[in-house]
């Protein structure tokens, strides 16, 4: 019996260590974004987000993730800014309320890194997209971090006047700091 226990217990850090993460943490997480306005860096936020995620550290490559992003839950600094970025000629949220990301493939890097391929869809039009990020477990809590860049004009995000890249750069870095359990 001794022999039991002491082999349970040995095992337990293993079984742990390649548990799967798939309860996100959303009052922990986040999803902002980094545009230029005239070359200077404008920092944002979506303050409401849903998503399925499950990963296992051990086995990344099994993982998958379908984020919603709610539009309307912009910040982008000003009240002035949201109510511009919501409208027809950005996000137009009245039409297309939410923009979607839902991986197809994850792999490992190495040296802890690793990165998601999949579809983003934002005002109807679908782009594949690559998104690096690393993992970190930490107190029983599993840490996503990345960033990648998605060009706005591909997705019809910033028409009319606003297509002009010499105001608005074409390129927004989006980040994501997601907390699992």
């Amino acid at each position: 019996m001794k022999h039991l226990l002491l082999a349970t217990t040995l095992l337990f850090p293993v079984l742990s260590a390649a548990a799967d993460y798939s309860n996100v943490q959303l009052d922990m997480s986040s999803i902002t974004f980094v545009s230029k306005q005239m070359s200077v860096p404008v920092e944002g936020v979506f303050k409401k987000f849903a998503a399925r995620m499950r990963i296992n550290p051990a086995k990344p490559e099994a993982g998958m993730a379908h984020i919603d992003i709610d539009l309307a839950s912009i910040d982008a600094g000003s009240a002035e800014a949201n109510d511009e970025v919501k409208g027809k000629s950005w996000f137009s949220v009245a039409e297309f309320p939410k923009a979607e990301f839902v991986s197809s493939a994850v792999k490992a890097l190495g040296g802890g890194k690793f990165e998601a391929t999949g579809k983003m869809t934002i005002k109807g039009k679908i782009q594949e997209i690559r998104a690096p990020f690393t993992l970190k477990e930490d107190k029983g809590a599993l840490n996503i971090d990345g960033a990648f860049p998605l060009k706005r004009l591909d997705f019809g995000v910033g028409s009319g006047l606003w297509s002009d890249t010499s105001v608005v750069a074409d390129e927004v870095l989006i980040k994501f700091h997601l907390i699992l359990k």
